[in-house]
């Protein structure tokens, strides 16, 4: 799909059949939040369905699957993640970095996000993606994503080593208790082999 030739989506295509998908960006954003908490698959999958779906298809895989097409901008779930079959490090999140997300569209863009009443989210993602280097948002998930090698100076991996921790995004919740749990058995001579 080309956003540039081709409308964006309002449905997707289920069993045959277009079915109608709440495509604002605010419904996506959501999604993205939700798949970062510390729930159940299942109940994740059912939530998602009641964010996407004014009426949920009875084929709920099917649904889920094209849920996965539509967040990823058209991509097949296998494409979306480069091919590598890795998860791609996140630069950003749209809970912790809000405001100056926030900032950058009414900047560049000129659109304010609190006030727009439909944004598509295949829009929102193209925009998101144009962003200009000078926006803080731009900035700082540079900072997160700079690979610090051996060949910069020693001055410079300071430098980009306290960037990534002034600008790194929190962990999760599963993720913080696991360090912790680390944290305290390397505290008091535990075992940390079945930690890690």
């Amino acid at each position: 799909m080309n956003i540039l030739t081709e409308p964006v989506p309002e449905t997707v295509n289920i069993g045959g059949v277009e079915v109608p998908i709440h495509w604002d960006f605010r419904v996506s954003i959501r999604f993205e939040e939700l798949m970062d908490e510390d729930i159940p698959d299942e109940e994740k999958a059912q939530r998602a369905l009641e964010l996407y779906y004014p009426h949920i298809p009875e084929d709920r895989d099917a649904a889920v699957d094209r849920i996965l097409w539509f967040y990823s901008g058209g991509e097949e779930p296998e494409e979306a993640n480069n091919g590598s079959g890795q998860p791609v490090e996140r630069i950003y999140s749209y809970t912790h970095d809000g405001a100056f997300i926030y900032a950058a569209f009414l900047d560049q863009y000129g659109i304010d996000l609190q006030e727009t009443d439909h944004l598509h989210w295949w829009k929102f993602r193209a925009m998101f993606a144009g962003l200009k280097s000078d926006n803080r948002i731009v900035e700082i998930m540079g900072y997160r994503e700079i690979e610090i090698t051996p060949q910069m100076s020693k001055e410079q991996k300071q430098y980009y080593r306290k960037m990534k921790k002034l600008f790194a995004l929190p962990l999760p919740k599963s993720e913080r208790e696991k360090l912790s749990a680390i944290e305290e058995a390397l505290l008091n001579g535990g075992d940390v082999s079945a930690l890690l």
